[in-house]
């Protein structure tokens, strides 16, 4: 039975996007907007007619924890029909339908929300896109009977085995286009500055949890995309709060361990690869270790230029990526057990790694894929929804 929160997220409009044509390296950020300005717009729209909905809109009676308290329960996970009743059984990328995800679906809907508000007023400087987003932000961070407690210690539970892991701390990757988008309106002259210290502190209070619980240190230490999206999320916030030792941290860890133990030299992705879902995974770890390039490169340390001493970089790994996305019929490897078809779509490894290296085939072929999927699967892991907020 699909949750409210899923028929909100998939009430959203589906567009078509603008065909692309020869341009010049200066005028890349033009060529981006022109591309998403009528979607921006039209989904802005949708967003301006939307109430909050926040993890206490719904509860799982399964949930070892409370109604502010995040909950989702594993994706791959089913009953075991030998033992029914008894803990559940694993079948790796296969999602169960039946398990409890409608708090994923109210962050992923949330994350749309400020995302195209923001992108809006970027484009606009209409204040009313900002006074909207307030409206989310106090529900979800500042509000104390819809607010949501600043730690997932309940995430991808398992039934008979954990009320929560360390791996569930992937949900909140959908957090990181609303700190984004809350950048980029806080200087408007309608921003509450004091609900955005509110939401600073929310994420401070988080990060703090990220780095000191057992769940986090599970997910810092995973060794494929995971281990990825816990740097890039703690990037995010981290340069949100300020935070310059947690910075200095993530570069150094992008540097010495993701890159060195992820990537083989010839920019592919092992540990995806040997996946039952071996393209969608690449094309997700690839997004993450472009958006980590795009957070935390600075003039004095580039991480687009980064490579290790037998040459694993970023662009090699987009370089690697590349003919697949623009004719996945190329792909030398499994098909993935589900949603092979649904993949790709207008992915941010194309469009950040067109600007950081010039490469305009890049992001042409970035212009002409999906820039608004309609599977939830396709959602959730793609964090980066609404690049104009990332690259102005």
């Amino acid at each position: 039975m699909k949750s409210l929160c899923m028929v909100l997220l998939l009430s959203m409009p589906l567009l078509k996007m603008p065909s692309s044509h020869r341009f010049d390296e200066p005028d890349f950020k033009n060529r981006i907007t022109l591309t998403l300005r009528s979607q921006i717009m039209e989904e802005a729209a949708w967003a301006m007619q939307q109430e909050p909905v926040t993890v206490t809109a719904q509860t799982c009676s399964r949930s070892a924890g409370n109604k502010h308290d995040f909950y989702s329960e594993g994706d791959y996970w089913w009953p075991d029909p030998k033992n029914p009743g008894g803990p559940y059984i694993q079948k790796d990328g296969l999602t169960n339908p039946d398990n409890f995800v409608a708090h994923r679906l109210a962050m992923i809907r949330f994350s749309r929300i400020i995302g195209a508000l923001a992108s809006a007023y970027q484009l606009s400087h209409d204040g009313k896109f900002v006074k909207q987003a307030l409206v989310h932000l106090r529900a979800w961070f500042i509000d104390p009977e819809t607010m949501m407690n600043a730690n997932l210690q309940y995430a991808q539970a398992i039934q008979g085995i954990t009320v929560g892991r360390g791996i569930g701390i992937i949900d909140t990757i959908q957090l990181m286009e609303v700190v984004q988008g809350l950048m980029a309106m806080e200087n408007a002259p309608q921003m509450d500055k004091k609900l955005a210290a509110g939401v600073r502190n929310w994420f401070a209070q988080y990060l703090a949890w990220l780095n000191t619980s057992k769940n986090g240190a599970e997910e810092k230490a995973a060794k494929n995309n995971h281990g990825t999206c816990w740097v890039m999320q703690v990037a995010c916030f981290a340069r949100f709060t300020h935070n310059q030792a947690l910075l200095d941290s993530c570069s150094n860890r992008f540097k010495t361990v993701l890159l060195p133990t992820q990537m083989a030299p010839d920019g592919s992705l092992p540990l995806e690869l040997k996946r039952t879902k071996p393209f969608g995974y690449s094309i997700f770890c690839l997004d993450a270790f472009a958006t980590l390039c795009q957070i935390l490169s600075t003039p004095g340390n580039n991480l687009w230029e980064y490579q290790t001493a037998d040459g694993r970089s970023v662009k090699k790994g987009i370089a690697y990526l590349y003919p697949y996305l623009a004719d996945k019929t190329k792909w030398p490897f499994a098909h993935d057990v589900m949603y092979w078809q649904n993949w790709p779509v207008a992915q941010p490894s194309l469009v950040f790694g067109a600007m950081a290296y010039h490469r305009t085939e890049w992001l042409k072929t970035w212009q002409k894929l999906d820039h608004n999927p309609g599977e939830e699967e396709v959602i959730r892991n793609l964090p980066v929804r609404h690049p104009l907020i990332w690259v102005q």
